[in-house]
């Protein structure tokens, strides 16, 4: 019961941050730099740092659980920083291959490297017992993954330029395809960084915090240091293209609506590790489901982002086909997710 009630939370996570690049459509006369970095300080820093606070037991302060555990701290704001390229690469990618195509290959990507890695460093033999369990739903994830890259390939040969245009404004299938691999292996270092921040979460429980939140504290760290890359990315940019006078160069009116939906989008993308933190809580009797976590997390993720990308109109146009494989791909997504529990 405990399991399935952690893959619910994970996955209601996950449809939160399948959800937060719908927003984007609704911020107006801003460049994407600019959205981006303003998006990024509700979802890497004020949600997190909200999040961060639920663990802090009565009578503490959160920075005695950020300077415990032999710089862990720090540990977590590295693998942040390299994830934050991760970061500003997924962005790039959904810009360039829409939300359906961007985020499968860049999530399967990250999925395979955010699992694999950390049960590799920590000797986990996956050529037997658990370990080899483990190395089958992953291998399972990234088949499905890989059919709705297919299905995407399909999709740009049956859409005329018009169509991709319309689709998604910015598409260019080369360069999308990428970034998006550069974005799933970088973004892989969010994964690690949990696993380097785990002495914050001993620390959170030593000093009576709930297990439920006490992963909370790790998450802060690691999208801090993500927001430090992003932040000096979207500045250079604002610079270069001369957007600065995005921030006090429109109307009352339309600043406010874009940090409103700005505000909608980080908080929808730091659902995704909000319900990761707390679903783990609830897997630490299954060890290979605790290993299994972030690929489960990817894994619908690309599930959920390919039904927003049905809704947006991005499949629009396409073949029975195409749907088809994509309906597959999904199949074997969910199935992989069944692996671990069998």
């Amino acid at each position: 019961m405990n399991t399935l009630l952690g893959l619910l939370i994970i996955a209601l996570g996950s449809a939160g941050q399948s959800s937060s690049y719908v927003p984007i459509k609704r911020v107006k006369s801003w460049a994407w730099e600019s959205f981006w970095l303003v998006q990024g300080i509700f979802a890497w820093l004020v949600f997190p740092y909200l999040g961060a606070l639920l663990a802090v037991p009565e009578g503490h302060s959160l920075s005695e659980i950020l300077t415990s555990g032999d710089g862990a701290a720090l540990k977590a704001m590295f693998f942040g920083a390299l994830w934050g390229v991760g970061g500003l690469t997924f962005g790039l990618s959904m810009r360039y291959l829409g939300v359906a195509l961007g985020q499968s290959i860049a999530l399967g990507t990250c999925s395979a490297f955010g699992t694999l890695i950390p049960a590799i460093m920590g000797g986990t033999d996956l050529l037997h017992g658990e370990g080899l369990v483990l190395l089958v739903g992953v291998s399972v994830a990234i088949a499905g993954i890989a059919v709705i890259g297919y299905a995407g390939s399909l999709r740009a040969k049956n859409m005329t330029e018009e169509q991709k245009k319309a689709a998604v404004k910015d598409f260019a299938l080369g360069k999308g395809l990428l970034v998006a691999l550069l974005a799933g292996v970088m973004s892989a270092c969010f994964s690690l960084g949990l696993e380097a921040a785990e002495p914050l979460r001993v620390a959170a429980e030593g000093l009576g915090a709930e297990a439920l939140y006490a992963g909370l504290p790790a998450i802060l760290m690691i999208t801090f240091g993500g927001f430090i890359t992003n932040a000096v990315y979207c500045i250079f940019q604002n610079i270069k293209n001369k957007t600065i006078t995005d921030y006090f160069g429109v109307s009352g009116k339309v600043f406010t609506n874009n940090v409103l939906f700005s505000a909608l989008a980080g908080v929808l993308w730091y659902s995704q590790f909000f319900g990761l933190a707390l679903g783990k809580s609830f897997l630490t009797e299954s060890p290979i489901m605790m290993a299994f976590s972030w690929s489960i997390l990817m894994s619908l993720n690309v599930t959920f982002s390919n039904v927003w990308g049905v809704i947006l109109k991005e499949w629009k146009g396409v073949t029975k086909t195409t749907i088809a494989v994509l309906v597959l791909g999904m199949a074997i997504l969910i199935f992989s997710l069944i692996i671990p529990g069998l």
